[in-house]
């Protein structure tokens, strides 16, 4: 059996770090309920999941969250080995799904482990920016003026991916959900087409390719040697002609599982040592007050002279230079959200 994926269907990598939406991603593309038992919350492997979304034929491969600090070496690179394997020949599009609400330092890091591993075009080319939480924002606030205004750090990376980005969230309901995956297929077709190839591919890639199509034949002999010889004769057809497309889907997605760690080691360059503790890093504390600030923030909407008092207790609780340096900007921004809330009233 040497066949590989279909080239008609579009493969999509959806990557995010813990509670950044790829469960709702995944069921609004492939129009999945929520409660399916196939996708099960807390999935620590990679999962394949095939469906129909806008007349297309969709394979969705979601991953664990592994490029966050929670992730070991050895496991991080088993994640990635395996969503490689389930998206080859080669995905069509890495969908990196970002909270609005949360700062970028995982993302960013998550596009450097996708640039050193495939290549700049891998980022540059085929990787759309997924917004998600997008109800965080005000209702009569767009998203692209949200980011051009509030957040600089995620504009910088939709910059990196080529200026693409998309949300399947909508507030209008059902309708204008199914519209936005028809536009988000659209827009990766549409990359697909710049790029000027059918879909992703490198030499990382072509190497698990290669390891997935030796697999199928082993599985395919293994399961011929299970037969009796007196019920194959050399003029019998071969195996792949007597199955179901079902049957050879599943073969191949077993080859795909099995054939073990790819040679990712690169992404070590990326991470910190084992031996220094996250946790213990400066910027692990700084960016956990960001919920909690979020948080003030939106109580304090309701305040216009009360961002001074927000940078100055900031300040004192972080201490030392980079504490006054957030402080200052903390107070800035709530100076401006207290302008905003203001002008809005008026």
């Amino acid at each position: 059996m040497s066949a590989s994926a279909p080239q008609s269907e579009l493969r999509l990598v959806v990557l995010g770090r813990p509670g950044a939406g790829k469960r709702s991603a995944v069921c609004n593309i492939l129009d999945l309920p929520d409660s399916q038992d196939t996708y099960a919350a807390g999935i620590q492997e990679c999962r394949k999941y095939r469906g129909e979304a806008a007349g297309r034929q969709v394979v969705v491969v979601s991953c664990p969250p592994w490029f966050g600090s929670g992730c070991d070496s050895q496991e991080r690179k088993r994640h990635i080995s395996s969503f490689i394997a389930l998206s080859s020949p080669g995905p069509h599009a890495f969908l990196l799904c970002v909270p609005v609400n949360q700062p970028d330092d995982e993302e960013a890091r998550a596009l450097d482990v996708l640039q050193e591993l495939f290549g700049p075009s891998a980022v540059s080319t085929n990787t759309i920016i997924l917004f998600t939480y997008t109800e965080e924002l005000d209702e009569d606030e767009k998203l692209e003026e949200y980011l051009v205004t509030w957040r600089k750090d995620l504009k910088e990376l939709v910059k990196r991916c080529g200026d693409r980005y998309h949300t399947l969230e909508a507030r209008s309901g059902e309708p204008e959900e199914r519209k936005a995956v028809e536009e988000l297929l659209e827009k990766v077709e549409q990359a697909v087409a710049e790029g000027g190839a059918p879909y992703f591919s490198c030499p990382l890639y072509q190497d698990a390719e290669e390891r997935v199509r030796e697999r199928q034949e082993e599985i395919v002999r293994q399961r011929r040697g299970d037969k009796h010889d007196d019920q194959v004769s050399p003029t019998d057809s071969p195996p792949e002609d007597d199955v179901t497309e079902e049957e050879k889907e599943a073969v191949r997605e077993e080859a795909e599982r099995s054939i073990g760690d790819l040679n990712v080691d690169a992404v070590d360059r990326i991470f910190p040592s084992a031996s220094v503790s996250r946790s213990s890093h400066p910027d692990s504390f700084l960016w956990g007050l960001w919920g909690k600030l979020a948080d003030w923030m939106r109580w304090l909407r309701s305040l216009v002279r009360g961002e001074a008092l927000l940078g100055s207790l900031v300040s004192l609780f972080v201490g030392g230079q980079v504490g006054g340096m957030m402080g200052a900007t903390v107070g800035s921004v709530a100076t401006e959200v207290g302008r905003r809330k203001t002008h809005k009233t008026k």
